[in-house]
């Protein structure tokens, strides 16, 4: 194992022993919207974009990246996430943090992501384009993310030669990213509107306006857990400032018809909820053994149940990091092995006992004998 390589797992098990810092704030409307992320795609004039690059000028773009973020405030404290050679598993943790794409993750390219503390903002670097810069906040804060990555582009551009047209805007490797490159989004729970049937409507008006929904891992991932990603698609012709504005209107009515069908199923159907939100409670603190799409749909429930204001509840911020350890990356991490399915059920259902049952505690340390590598290598070179 070389230097960089136990450096990076040292940094994936820390991370695996805490959620990052969006699941354990509370920004404006986190009952409902659990993050605000805006994305920056980004690419070098003077290298061949990643689907037409070799190992070393990916090599290069890794190097004048790392180069370059340590003189952009946001960035010089960043940790660098070398992918290749890692396992599956250490990858899981990466895509069930969102700092990485499963895109990346399953890619062959020398890539990596660069992580800034905190998780606010992270560079995942060859991916389908040299650059993907992120920032992501807690609730809904669109505008403030956006603020958050237009100061790293502005940080990075200084240094590097992003590949800009003065009709076109930024260029990027699939057409659709051409303009401003940007993808705005915000990770919804909508229970009351799937239960009430009313989601697909929704949904399809959402479509009609010119945004996209998703799973809870972004494109190409299902539905889970009543949670949905919801994103512009149009990146030419506008700019950052009107569809991150744009997008903020209409999932602001989306939260209103969430809010009505939850007030309607408050007033029609108040015992059978509140049954079903204390039942999904009950299994998370005792179960011996459970699967993590059960969590997710679980997890869900209690969600709904601590918006109501129900009592006897864990916290939002509690459940937010029980949803986080309890994905197989994190399992496998904290458990410091590799394990069975049945194994990994097992462990996930006792880490979730320990972390509902202590209130105000912290998730659960990595096992020892995982995590003794020696620091991470600075951003240097």
């Amino acid at each position: 194992m070389s230097p960089l390589d136990g450096a990076t797992r040292s940094v994936i098990d820390r991370l695996a022993g805490q959620a990052p810092e969006w699941a354990r704030e509370q920004g404006p409307r986190s009952d409902v919207i659990l993050s605000s992320r805006v994305r920056f795609a980004r690419n070098l004039a003077s290298l061949p974009f990643p689907p037409r690059s070799s190992k070393e000028q990916d090599r290069q773009v890794i190097t004048r990246l790392r180069r370059a973020a340590q003189s952009v405030d946001e960035l010089r404290a960043s940790e660098y996430l070398d992918l290749e050679g890692l396992e599956d598993l250490e990858l899981d943790v990466l895509v069930e943090r969102r700092l990485a794409s499963r895109d990346l993750a399953k890619s062959s390219r020398k890539r990596g992501v660069l992580v800034a503390p905190g998780e606010r903002v992270t560079v995942m670097v060859n991916e389908e384009d040299h650059f993907r810069l992120t920032g992501i906040l807690s609730g809904l804060r669109l505008g403030e993310s956006l603020d958050l990555v237009n100061d790293v582009d502005r940080g990075l551009g200084q240094a590097l030669d992003f590949a800009f047209d003065p009709e076109l805007g930024f260029l990027t490797a699939c057409p659709t990213n051409v303009g401003t490159g940007m993808r705005a989004s915000v990770l919804a729970h909508l229970p009351a509107l799937v239960l009430t049937r009313r989601a697909k409507k929704v949904i399809q008006g959402v479509a009609a306006l010119g945004l996209s929904v998703r799973g809870y891992y972004g494109e190409g991932t299902e539905i889970m857990g009543n949670f949905f990603q919801i994103s512009n698609q149009t990146t030419l012709g506008k700019g950052e400032n009107e569809i991150v504005s744009r997008l903020d209107e209409v999932v602001r009515q989306i939260l209103d018809f969430e809010s009505s069908a939850r007030d309607s199923m408050w007033t029609t159907a108040r015992v059978q909820l509140e049954d079903k939100i204390y039942r999904a409670f009950g299994t998370l603190r005792s179960a011996r053994t459970i699967a993590a799409d059960e969590v997710v749909s679980l997890a869900s429930a209690v969600r709904f149940g601590i918006a109501l204001e129900l009592p006897d509840l864990c916290s939002l911020r509690t459940l937010n990091e029980v949803l986080v350890i309890s994905q197989p990356g994190h399992v496998s991490r904290l458990a410091g092995r590799t394990l069975g399915e049945e194994d990994r059920r097992q462990f996930r259902a006792e880490l979730i006992r320990k972390r509902l049952n202590t209130p105000g505690g912290e998730p659960p340390a990595p096992r020892p004998g995982i995590g003794t590598e020696g620091p991470v290598t600075g951003l240097e070179g």
